[in-house]
């Protein structure tokens, strides 16, 4: 990369409260960079800066000849990890559509907010119970015992009896030989789940008594016309709902994609400024566009961090977060402020730094990790240690 403002560009938050001062502290910067560069113009590869405060009494801290106040700081050496900031949404995976297949009044609706799992009721259409179930593929039919020639046996079959297993009313062995076919043992267990749901224990599943989604669904609205005491249509959007797994999602820039990868580990703070880890779970392959009805929005990569203990996130739904996403790490690292930096004239850049009798040097340095969300960069170089001091932007 050939310029900090081009790598800076490149992994900029998105917009927040400390914009502003950023902004300020980097065209301060860009102004000291210039200064830096016009004393550089035909150079060699270390200059001497004359100390403008010898013989007139003037404070060592900083460059009387910059255009903007400099302060001081020094090289330190330690830990560095490399981080991109970005700002998430934290809510749930998944979205889910409840479909009724029922015909009657209904009798129950689950409350927004509630979590349903599995062989627990969905919802009431004439005081019979829809049990949820999990699996990926809807009920399409009644189920019972018979269903199993090519014409309808399938996976919601194998669904209900691994179902069956998960719940207690079957065993392993039982479905091991016939794992898609609703035989006596199906029948049994559907029993057994039936007296669990208080309800007639015929063994048989009519469709719409069941429906099947991927995992528990925490109930996120109820249909527009669906209130109890309503005719249930069959066909009709009773319910939508979501999973319980925590999820972060990052718009990401598309000329960030490279930066992340499936696995890095992550710092995710939360709104009220405490702090979890996460992992990047999926990264998308195409940058897309939401559009917003105006065509004006800019195109974006969707990438999912999960975060190591759900439970942090507490009850956040639609939360506005900040990633720290890691890259890499280096120990026993020199490091200093991004603002440190100085470009030469014959390319790379260096530290002003500050030496015996308060005589100012540009010290040329090689550059390392990036740690964007502390503003610090890896330096090295065979002029640089720990303890140096160096000029820097007054904050």
């Amino acid at each position: 990369m050939s310029t900090i403002e081009e790598h800076e560009q490149a992994t900029a938050p998105a917009p927040g409260p400390s914009d502003d001062r950023r902004g300020w502290r980097r065209s301060r910067r860009r102004r000291i960079v210039a200064v830096g560069a016009l004393v550089l113009v035909g150079a060699a590869i270390a200059v001497v800066v004359v100390n403008p405060f010898a013989g007139n009494g003037g404070n060592p801290g900083g460059l009387a000849d910059n255009a903007d106040p400099t302060s001081v700081t020094t090289v330190s050496q330690g830990d560095i990890t490399s981080q991109t900031q970005v700002s998430g949404t934290l809510g749930y995976a998944g979205s889910y559509t409840v479909v009724n297949q029922q015909q009657g009044t209904i009798t129950w609706l689950p409350a927004v907010g509630q979590i349903v799992t599995e062989g627990h009721v969905l919802y009431g259409v004439s005081e019979d119970p829809i049990v949820l179930l999990y699996g990926t593929t809807p009920a399409f039919r009644t189920l019972s015992e018979g269903a199993t020639d090519s014409a309808t046996s399938g996976p919601d079959v194998a669904e209900l009896n691994y179902d069956l297993v998960a719940l207690g009313y079957l065993t392993s062995a039982d479905i091991a030989a016939e794992p898609s076919d609703f035989t006596a043992y199906t029948k049994a267990g559907v029993e057994e789940l039936q007296a669990a749901l208080g309800v007639p224990q015929n063994g048989v599943f009519t469709l719409g008594q069941v429906v099947f989604l991927p995992s528990a669904a925490r109930i996120t609205a109820v249909g527009q016309n669906a209130v109890i005491g309503g005719m249930a249509q069959p066909g009709s959007q009773i319910l939508t709902a979501s999973s319980t797994n925590r999820v972060v999602t990052i718009d990401l820039n598309p000329d960030q994609q490279g930066d992340v990868a499936v696995g890095d580990k992550v710092t995710i703070t939360l709104p009220n400024g405490q702090n979890t880890t996460g992992t990047v779970t999926s990264v998308g392959k195409v940058a897309t566009s939401s559009g917003g009805g105006n065509g004006n929005s800019s195109p974006t990569v969707t990438v999912l961090v999960t975060p190591d203990n759900p439970s942090a996130a507490g009850n956040l739904d639609q939360a506005p977060v900040q990633i720290s996403i890691t890259q890499g790490s280096a120990k026993n690292a020199f490091i200093v402020p991004v603002d440190a930096l100085l470009p030469l004239s014959t390319g790379g850049y260096a530290l002003e730094v500050i030496g015996a009798k308060g005589v100012h040097t540009l010290e040329p340095v090689n550059l390392g990790l990036f740690d964007d969300a502390n503003e610090q960069v890896q330096v090295s170089g065979p002029g640089v240690h720990a303890g140096q001091r160096i000029v820097v932007p007054a904050t």
